[in-house]
């Protein structure tokens, strides 16, 4: 009998990309906490010390126990000969490598990682017969809503005839080779997050979207009317893992739990971190300047950019998601963002200073 469950255990193997990372760290952290049929994680790794970072979080929470049973490979999801190796016995996998970026200096590592990296995963998947695929994507990778609609779902369409960051262009062509995938065979879940909240596993605030918090504490004068979705880290992992155990395949979801304003964002971050709100508004043609300026100061000064002409155009854009599939596929009930933002503001208000 032990031997049978042991080749069971064995059979479930599940593979995690991009493992060391804000959103795969706490993938992990759900993986393992909620890990019914006891499958055995295996999650890829780059260096040794974004393993640190990872256990330091997980012991945190007090979870060693849990960390513990994690299987780390190292791998470059740009390795082909690598990854065959970390593919044998596997059965599930979640894509979660990726680059995120807004400089425009890095658009050729963001198709290199994003859509080469990706072309490379599903391959694999193809290759080793792997039971489900769970894609990350962005909401920046949805489509263009025509200028008699007001809401993105899951259906609206891309217009390649309209201005894109060079990230979105980069997880829509990640997408496209995942429907590949799909019309070769492979079974697949696409989730499109919003902006992914919550307080980032090494303590840094700098990075990410622990930089709001950051930002606005240090003082932000400004604000934008435009909008985007929000969500809560923890939300976005249960949902993956309830994608992958149900019968659902050849689906993609949008996964915000609510649309704000930046101007709302901020001030209320501000009002939770006790600090002065932003009472400017940032009217188009500044934000337009301020790019330029930037893109001129980087040149002199061989600086990283602070913002980019696509980062402008997105605080300005007013964008309204649609969670409505999720909600009546799944019944799901959001975390709201008023309670994840009180949370994310506790914990940076406790950061290690």
């Amino acid at each position: 009998m032990k031997s049978a469950i042991q080749k069971l255990y064995f059979y479930q193997m599940i593979l995690v990309t991009g493992a060391t990372g804000f959103l795969g760290s706490n993938l992990l952290l759900q993986l393992t906490s909620n890990n019914a049929l006891d499958q055995k994680i295996v999650a890829l790794y780059r260096s040794e010390n974004s393993i640190d970072r990872v256990q330091k979080y997980f012991e945190k929470y007090k979870k060693m126990h849990l960390f513990e049973q994690i299987i780390w490979k190292k791998a470059d999801i740009l390795d082909i000969p690598v990854l065959e190796l970390v593919f044998e016995n596997i059965k599930f996998v979640y894509h979660c490598a990726a680059l995120v970026s807004f400089d425009p200096a890095d658009e050729d590592k963001l198709r290199k990682i994003n859509i080469e990296g990706t072309s490379n995963i599903v391959n694999c998947c193809l290759d080793f017969n792997i039971e489900k695929l769970c894609f990350v994507s962005s909401i920046a990778a949805l489509g263009d809503v025509l200028p008699s609609e007001t809401v993105v779902n899951e259906k609206t369409e891309w217009n390649p005839e309209l201005e894109h960051s060079d990230y979105a262009i980069s997880k829509f062509g990640a997408e496209m080779e995942v429907f590949r995938a799909q019309q070769e065979g492979l079974k697949v879940i696409v989730v499109n997050p919003g902006v992914i909240l919550g307080e980032p596993i090494d303590d840094n605030w700098s990075e990410g979207s622990a930089k709001i918090f950051e930002t606005v504490a240090k003082g932000l004068k400004f604000y934008t009317k435009g909008s985007t979705g929000f969500v809560a880290i923890a939300d976005v992992t249960k949902l993956m893992q309830t994608f992958m155990e149900s019968d659902i395949v050849n689906q993609k979801f949008i996964i915000v739990a609510e649309n704000w304003s930046y101007e709302s964002l901020t001030k209320f971050i501000a009002k939770h971190l006790q600090v002065a709100a932003p009472k400017y508004e940032a009217k188009k043609w500044q934000t337009n300047v301020f790019w330029r300026a930037d893109w001129l100061f980087t040149k002199i000064f061989f600086k990283e950019r602070t913002i980019s002409k696509s980062m402008a155009l997105s605080l300005q854009n007013v964008d309204f998601y649609d969670n409505k599939k999720i909600r009546k596929v799944f019944g799901f009930e959001f975390e709201s963002l008023e309670k994840t933002l009180q949370k994310t503001c506790t914990s940076y208000l406790k950061r290690s200073i």
